[in-house]
């Protein structure tokens, strides 16, 4: 079982950045193809900016062309959550950290590979670990 991390509203304005606050505590959406992980092709480990879980691994990330980062898979199926999402007029399956429950993105059944799953998450909601630095 994940400990989960709690703070305070006030806590989390501190923590993070405007935009960061605004993806993972409001379920906001950075606009695309403005992420800094959109085009990242670099191996290693995406990690939740909220909390540090390990999230999702670059062998897993592909280019959807959606302009946010996409994954066929999370590292560890217990590192997500799925809710529904009835928002903005449409119903989506929203990807949430398990550790934190930061809004990470949405996950579409439109992907590559044996699941056909698309995980279109926020660069807002991530932090990257190159593989020469992970483990250190």
């Amino acid at each position: 079982m994940t400990d989960k991390t709690t703070l305070t509203d006030a806590e989390w304005r501190e923590k993070l950045s405007p935009e960061q606050y605004h993806v993972l505590r409001e379920a906001g959406t950075e606009r695309a193809f403005t992420g800094k992980y959109d085009k990242n092709k670099a191996e290693g480990e995406y990690k939740c900016a909220g909390c540090g879980q390990p999230l999702f691994e670059s062998a897993d990330k592909y280019d959807s062309g959606s302009g946010w980062p996409s994954f066929t898979a999370p590292a560890n199926q217990q590192a997500v959550e799925m809710h529904q999402d009835a928002s903005h007029g449409m119903v989506r399956t929203e990807v949430v950290c398990s550790k934190c429950a930061g809004h990470l993105g949405h996950v579409f059944p439109d992907g590559p590979g044996p699941n056909g799953l698309r995980y279109c998450i926020n660069s807002a909601a991530l932090e990257f670990e190159p593989e020469d630095k992970a483990g250190e």
